[in-house]
């Protein structure tokens, strides 16, 4: 009997390269890193890819094929979709196009406690990560460029990673700007009326 699995933009990544063709985990970190899924997929540690890829096997989403060995090379261990997994890898599609998750991305969560640093600290702090931001711009500019011939089908998650970050870009230059202005601003008297009421009770 299969295990439940929980869907993460990894397993999603194997799932769909198992879809193309039966491949072992170094050439599917080959084609993220190749096709530039990297930009969307975390594939920088390789223990992560093939404990997912075990966690996959173990929950029968994917399975061993066969295994390879050529000469002077490690033995390769080639994975293949189960019919399970092909089912699975359509739901997780159709779901994750159609209905927005509930996520919890770190930078709105330091922008709730922004106040825990002076306000000029922390203007400072977002004029940096607005030169960061447009650094990433340019970069994602370059390589859609250099993949002109690349029908857009598969440039649609570096299309929409540039809209996102121009769009953050956009909000936290207006934020500086009315910092800058006094518009946004806070010091220790103003935080103090609006801290809670000290308490005894445990």
């Amino acid at each position: 009997m299969s295990r439940p699995f929980k869907r993460s933009p990894l397993a999603l990544a194997i799932l769909a390269l198992l879809y193309e063709a039966p491949m072992h985990p170094y050439m599917m970190q080959r084609l993220i890193k190749g096709r530039a899924k990297d930009e969307v997929i975390n594939v920088e540690r390789r223990a992560s890819l093939y404990q997912t890829i075990r966690q996959l096997e173990r929950a029968g989403l994917i399975a061993v094929k066969e295994t390879q060995r050529e000469e002077k090379r490690p033995e390769r261990t080639v994975y293949a979709l189960t019919d399970a997994g092909r089912d699975t890898l359509v739901d997780w599609m159709r779901d994750g196009l159609a209905t927005p998750a509930r996520e919890f991305p770190e930078f709105p969560a330091m922008l709730s406690f922004i106040a825990a640093l002076p306000a000029d600290e922390a203007r400072q702090q977002l004029e940096t990560r607005a030169a960061a931001l447009s650094q990433q711009i340019a970069r994602i500019d370059k390589a859609l460029r250099n993949a002109y011939w690349v029908p857009r089908v598969f440039l649609l998650e570096m299309e929409y990673l540039r809209t996102v970050l121009e769009a953050e870009l956009g909000w936290v230059r207006a934020l500086v700007d009315d910092m800058r202005r006094g518009d946004v601003t806070w010091d220790p008297d103003m935080l103090r009326t609006f801290a809670p009421p000290s308490s005894d009770e445990p």
